[in-house]
């Protein structure tokens, strides 16, 4: 009988391991869809993000792409671009190549 019962017990044991690493699967497989960020485009919107670009570029000293500026705004790329349009059209900016610089 003792025999039987630690039988019962392992068996009960790799059951409840099986469950346990289905459960983990289950949880890791599932992927939350982040909320797509709207870019509203305005002049007031716009007349931000250029201040933000031109602020990350005064501090940087230096020329930088798109990528740099918008890491160093912290603001997305479309931001970036749109800030970026509204400087150039003001005449503040200059490009070299693919980077931009204060003017």
């Amino acid at each position: 009988m003792i025999m039987a019962e630690k039988k019962a017990t392992t068996k009960k044991a790799a059951t409840e391991a099986k469950e346990t690493k289905a459960a983990a699967a289950k949880k890791t497989t599932t992927v939350k869809k982040a909320a797509k960020a709207e870019l509203v485009v305005n002049a007031e919107n716009a007349g931000f993000k250029a201040g933000d670009v031109y602020q990350a570029l005064a501090a940087a000293g230096k020329a930088l792409n798109v990528k740099e500026i918008a890491k160093a705004a912290k603001i997305s790329e479309e931001e970036t671009l749109l800030g970026l349009g509204w400087l150039f059209k003001e005449g503040k900016l200059a490009n070299d190549a693919e980077k931009v610089t204060l003017a």
